[in-house]
């Protein structure tokens, strides 16, 4: 079975002998592929068989999304994926006596029923790991004939609800679903089943299709569905809603009205039916709505559309419904067809020994292919409704058919019936299209049709000069403006010729039609306008803009002679003449239109020309219009613009200023000659605006983008003397902040002297004082003098002495004498009782030090070192209050990768040392004698670096705690490790 997709062979079908065809199914289903032969060669139907030998009988074979299921006699379902060429085995559970009766596979090739000959019935989920299958339990004792599945079903465990048909003519609604080990459902998997239908009432006739889709519907509470069914002679058609909570079984409400007998199916009987039929819906993408339909029954196809808008009546989505008959010919005398799959233009009807494509437009045979007879009889074919793959199989072989450029004589199809819109749709190539849209032009000028027809005409080749006289005899000009225009679009670059004469007479036509209405007293009616707009737009084309202006003298002459004066001046704007226009304007003092013109122009560099004579003029008006273009402007070079004003002029100067204030606020400029512009305007027309400006600018120097000593100049010159207060404040001249503020306000004064620095002590206390003195003696308010010392805790009582008058008395201060002294005592207590609190603790640590000299603590020889777990006595080791117990070279190498650098170079030079010594850090220490000496000062400051606290119990630990687990230089030989 491995080798089922390996391998093909070519299998010439009687039309087509001797055509290669490609080597493997990839090959032959790869999107593109076409063969290197002529298209009259290369016929639309194409057979190709697979090289494979099944091991038992072929009964049965379907297919869905890629996926084939063959059914073998003896029971075993094989899988087939397409893409990835791999096949597996079903085994189904039933005696080797039973056979399939029937198999049905879902549009996503995820959900399989079987249907055996013993009346038991199988569901297989193909999307699941499990692909065991499982007894339709509510199902037994049914043969099942048909299956509609629901197409909005995209769920890979559950089949969503679907409607089968059985042979004696029920129809049921199911949901199968593949629960393992399932609780709820007491092991069955279908979740419910209800029998909607019986066709069967007036003759017992089995199901033989079941097709349903839903429908638009205005109403979002309900869905709208039809329901196609299909049995040997009637095809019935059930249409209704279905509300969007409906609880399942959902159809029950669609099918209710019929199954109470208040409304009967709208149903279609034919005669001479064979036993069987076959029900297939084309669709034009897989979840799109269904085009077409197609039934097989006795006396031939009924072919016809799906029409779901509700033109066909409101029991019926069927239009245009036709009865094709079955060819005939010597060899099909007493042959029944045995099934029927749908293309878009085709239907291919099987028969025993051979198979016919027949197409559906004009009922033409295209394909009469047999089957030679050592593949045996077919015995059925299916295709793909996602894939679009058609298959067909005997008891011996399967054969796939590929379609190749099925649409390519559909166009003469449709043109002989007169529908141009398809035939233009399917036309293969430009000769094809020339011919249909000569003929639709053709018939659009007999009726009158005339636009319509000139467009047309446009796009064939037929001579210019023909059509054009065609169209000038025709009172109306505007079908001859259309031929011209379409015909302009279809020159080339290089025909600049013809591409001048064309555009010189469209100008000419749209301007002798504006003119015409002109004469009319149209000018003003939306006719007028829509002309007006049509010709401004062909002018501003970027390809009729290139010949106008190599030719714009001669355009001007036009335009100039029909004395169109608003298209005189877009033509200007159009040919970017914008100074020509403005200085038209400026020099009859129409400055009104000037600006007009200037706004609706792109070119930015107009607004830097001209703005300066404008803004004497409209002010208001110039402004508003810079404020539209925001960005684009650079308002730095609109300053020579900006002083043009009238400086008598108020309002001027609120314009500017209005400017300004956009650009700072809403622009975010950060020019500081925009901010030193701004700023002189609120010095000059609104000094109240002039601090809260500066206050905005915040109070940080490099966040300021003014320029500071200008703005003290200019404040000083027009003495605002809080705004200089404010900018030497800025400037860090806090005293001459002061100074100037003791002129305006006391608590400005106040305010300035608390900027400093509260580090800088001295500055403030300065600042301060100079407060004070000027209280004092400037003010003569002593009282108030005594309250700077409650406001600054920098001021004491001796230092404002010195600024009282002599005369003063001491009961103007007495409070304060005594409130100071109050504090002095109070500071000398809070000394004494720190010393005190001192003293007792240099007490304690002394009785500390000398209770832990005498602490001791005994070592048992089988204690182990906490970090390596080897004994402890071994070596040398550190004993610690918390009982954690250490070697040294052990501890040192825990502290050592956390330690500081200095720190770490220190203990590894104190370990050198120590190795010099007695040539091992860890030998005991020597008790005295000079090196004795040595070593033991070498290892006190080894001590003291290492042994501090516990590793464990002490701020290191705690130091550790976001340290990480691998170092960063060592993190990609960590990587490397664990890969």
């Amino acid at each position: 079975m491995a080798s089922i997709l390996d391998q093909y062979e070519e299998e010439s079908t009687r039309s087509v002998s001797g055509r290669s065809v490609p080597t493997t199914l990839q090959d032959m289903m790869m999107p593109g592929f076409i063969e290197k032969k002529m298209e009259s060669e290369e016929p639309i139907f194409s057979r190709v068989k697979l090289n494979y030998k099944p091991n038992a009988t072929i009964t049965h074979l379907c297919a869905g999304n890629n996926t084939l299921v063959v059914a073998q006699s003896t029971n075993i379902l094989v899988r087939v994926e397409i893409e990835s060429q791999t096949t597996s085995e079903i085994e189904l559970p039933s005696p080797v006596t039973d056979r399939v009766h029937q198999i049905f596979l879902d549009p996503t090739g995820r959900h399989l029923i079987v249907s055996m000959n013993s009346q038991d019935n199988y569901y297989i989920s193909l999307g699941t790991s499990t692909k065991k299958p499982k007894p339709i339990a509510k199902l037994k004792g049914h043969l099942l004939e048909a299956v509609g599945w629901n197409w909005q079903n995209a769920n890979e465990k559950s089949t969503g609800a679907i409607l089968i048909g059985t042979s004696k003519g029920l129809i049921f609604e199911t949901e199968l679903t593949q629960f393992e080990d399932s609780r709820f459902f007491q092991g069955n998997i279908e979740i419910y089943l209800k029998q909607l239908f019986n066709l069967g009432r007036e003759k017992m006739e089995p199901v033989t299709g079941l097709q349903f889709d839903r429908m638009p519907c205005a109403d979002l509470a309900v869905y709208k569905y039809y329901i196609l069914a299909t049995t040997p002679g009637r095809l019935y058609q059930f249409i209704g809603n279905v509300s969007t909570s409906a609880e399942p079984p959902m159809f029950t409400p669609l099918f209710q009205p019929y199954e109470s007998g208040s409304d009967h199916p709208q149903f279609l009987e034919l005669p001479g039916n064979f036993g069987y039929s076959d029900l297939h819906l084309f669709f034009p993408k897989f979840r799109q709505p269904a085009q077409t339909f197609a039934w097989l029954t006795g006396p031939g196809i009924y072919f016809g559309n799906i029409d779901v808008t509700g033109s066909a009546g409101p029991n019926s989505v069927i239009t245009n419904a036709k009865l094709i008959p079955y060819p005939k010919d010597s060899e099909d005398v007493g042959v029944n067809p045995i099934g029927m799959v749908l293309t878009e233009f085709h239907m291919m009807v099987l028969y025993p020994t051979r198979m016919r494509a027949v197409c559906s437009l004009n009922e033409q045979v295209i394909l009469d292919d047999v089957i030679p007879e050592r593949f045996g009889r077919l015995l059925g074919i299916r295709k793909d409704p996602i894939r679009g793959g058609i298959w067909a199989y005997t008891s011996q072989a399967v054969f796939v058919y590929k379609i190749s450029r099925e649409s390519r004589d559909v166009w003469q199809m449709y043109l002989s019936k007169g529908d141009f819109e398809l035939a233009k749709r399917y036309c293969q190539n430009s000769h094809n299209m020339e011919q249909v849209l000569i003929k639709q032009a053709e018939h659009l000028f007999e009726a009158c049709c005339y636009e319509e027809s000139a467009a047309l005409y446009a796009k064939t080749h037929n001579p210019f000069e023909e059509v054009a006289l065609k169209f000038i005899r025709l009172p109306d000009k505007e079908p001859l403006q259309t031929f011209i225009m379409e015909k302009l679009n279809s020159l080339k670059p290089q025909d600049k010729t013809q591409l001048t004469m064309l555009v010189t007479w469209l100008v000419e036509l749209f301007l002798t039609s504006l003119g015409r209405l002109k004469d009319q007293g149209q000018d003003e009616s939306p006719q007028y306008e829509g002309v007006q707009e049509s010709f401004r737009n062909f002018m501003a084309s970027s390809r009729i803009k290139e010949c106008i202006t190599l030719n714009r003298s001669v355009i001007y002459d036009l335009i100039a002679s029909h004395g169109d004066v608003e298209d005189l001046v877009f033509f200007a704007r159009l040919m970017e003449d914008y100074e020509r226009v403005i200085s038209h304007h400026i020099q009859h003092e129409n400055y009104r239109g000037a600006l007009e013109c200037l706004v609706k122009q792109p070119d930015i560099e107009m607004y830097y020309k001209f703005s300066p004579l404008l803004m004497q003029h409209l002010p208001k008006e110039t402004v508003d219009a810079w404020i539209r273009q925001g960005r684009q402007l650079d308002p730095k070079r609109l300053i020579p613009a900006l002083v043009q004003y009238d400086p008598k002029s108020k309002d001027q100067g609120n314009e500017a200023i209005l400017y300004l204030e956009m650009c700072v606020q809403k622009l975010d400029n950060h020019d500081p000659a925009i901010h030193n512009f701004l700023l002189s305007l609120y010095a000059k027309h609104q000094p109240d605006d002039l601090m809260t400006y500066l206050q905005l600018q915040g109070e940080d120097p490099d966040e300021i983008y003014y320029d500071v000593k200008y703005a003290l100049r200019l404040c000083s010159e027009h003495k605002h003397q809080k705004a200089c207060v404010h900018v030497y404040s800025l400037m860090g001249l806090y005293e001459e902040a002061v100074d100037m503020a003791l002129g305006v306000d006391v608590e400005l004064a106040k305010q300035q002297a608390n900027k400093p620095n509260e580090d800088d002590v001295e500055l403030r206390k300065k600042l301060w004082l100079r407060i004070a003195r000027h209280v004092v003696q400037d003010q003569k308010d002593i009282r108030r003098a005594m309250e700077f010392l409650h406001e600054c805790d920098l001021l004491k009582i001796e230092d404002i002495l010195p600024f009282f008058p002599d005369f003063v008395t001491i009961d103007h201060f007495k409070d304060a004498i005594i409130s100071s002294l109050q504090e002095y005592n109070q500071h000398i207590d809070s000394l004494k009782e720190e010393m005190e609190e001192a003293t007792q603790s240099a007490e304690e640590i002394r009785r500390e030090i000398q209770s832990f000299r005498n602490k001791y603590t005994t070592v048992k020889p089988e204690e182990k070192c906490t970090v390596c777990n080897y004994p402890l006595m071994t070596r040398s080791f550190y004993l610690f209050p918390c009982t954690h117990k250490f070697h040294m070279d052990c501890l040192i190498a825990e502290v050592l990768p956390s330690l500081q650098t200095s720190k770490k170079s220190q203990v590894e030079g104190l370990q050198r040392k120590l190795a010099e010594t007695d040539g091992s850090p860890t030998t005991a220490r020597p008790t005295r004698g000079p090196s004795g000496t040595a070593r033991m000062e070498v290892q006190q400051k080894l001590d003291g670096l290492v042994s501090s606290e516990c590793i464990y119990c002490g701020d290191f630990m705690i130091r550790c705690v976001d340290k990480l687990f691998v170092e960063e230089e060592n993190w990609e030989s960590a990587v490397a490790e664990w890969e």
